[in-house]
């Protein structure tokens, strides 16, 4: 079984908080976390080049939570009946600009892909407190996934049958 670090508490934003990520969907305990929280979490430290479509190649420094310990500890409502039941689940994240990204349960889950995606708390070593925490994908040799301003992550293992 995978630890899943500190117990997560809802926050109250006010004006001068920092920016708030939700975290909705099939979860135990869904919640509202800023920077400061994620840093409660081990910290990982990626250095990433992706292409980015606008601006040539980027280079940079992440740090952060990995995204499976921190929803890991908001207790995605996997049935524990159904054989392998969280490789149905996704994982949909927005940034404050409506860039939207899809990833799949199975594609950060250390007994599958074990990606390392991280929810970055900082870049190049200036935090991220106003503008939230910044979705890193260090595997993507494009940056389309990379969401800035995360403001919503949505579990989902509830979605209907595809005809």
């Amino acid at each position: 079984m995978v630890s899943c670090g500190p117990a997560l508490t809802e926050r109250v934003a006010d004006a001068a908080a920092p920016a708030v990520l939700a975290l909705t969907g099939d979860l135990e305990r869904p919640a509202r976390l800023t920077v400061p929280d994620l840093l409660a979490w081990p910290q990982h430290r990626v250095r990433v080049s992706f292409e980015c479509a606008t601006s040539g190649v980027q280079h940079h420094r992440f740090e952060g939570p990995l995204l499976h310990d921190v929803l890991c500890a908001a207790g995605p409502q996997f049935d524990p009946g159904r054989r392998k039941d969280r490789l149905r689940f996704l994982i949909a994240v927005t940034g404050a600009d409506g860039h939207h990204a899809l990833l799949s349960w199975a594609e950060i889950d250390p007994d599958f892909g074990r990606a390392p995606v991280l929810l970055a708390a900082g870049i190049d070593d200036t935090a991220l407190d106003g503008s939230g925490p910044q979705l890193v994908l260090p595997q993507d040799r494009c940056g389309a996934r990379y969401v800035s301003g995360v403001n919503a992550i949505r579990v989902d293992g509830r979605y209907g049958p595809w005809t």
